[in-house]
């Protein structure tokens, strides 16, 4: 009766973006090197990642990173199902599955149409009001 029939995400391996941002220090919560990680992730783009790896995962919007409050969201997945096997097999550990998902973000569908000037692309405007982009 605990969880009714959705499966109980308190257990699932919990996935900040920072952990896998190219733009984060070790001391701001960056868990993998810099070479592997990939720059600013979303919590889309991570649910997505997982879905392509086939892992069972939920998307917690309201929770933010106890390090650094402005990064609101972070992804539950299922590495392990309740009788132990592992949903891909590919990947038994939180660390592979952080090497894993900042390999595929950057080849997001989301991030190769990127390129173009961001004053075509309306993508701009979806993003959290975080200031203006800056010029580079």
């Amino acid at each position: 009766m605990m969880d009714g029939g959705v499966p109980n995400i308190k257990k699932w391996v919990v996935l900040y973006p920072v952990y896998i941002n190219s733009k984060k220090t070790i001391a701001e919560g960056r868990r993998i090197s810099v070479e592997k990680a990939c720059e600013n992730p979303t919590c889309v783009e991570i649910g997505d990642c997982c879905s392509h790896l086939k892992l069972p995962f939920a998307i917690e919007i309201d929770k933010a990173y106890p390090r650094d409050f402005m990064q609101v969201g972070r992804v539950r997945v299922l590495l392990k199902r309740e009788d132990g096997s592992l949903s891909n097999p590919a990947i038994p550990s939180r660390k592979q599955l952080m090497l894993h998902v900042a390999e595929l973000v950057p080849r997001h569908p989301g991030r190769t149409k990127k390129q173009e000037p961001a004053s075509t692309s309306n993508a701009a405007t979806s993003k959290s009001g975080k200031g203006g982009k800056k010029k580079r």
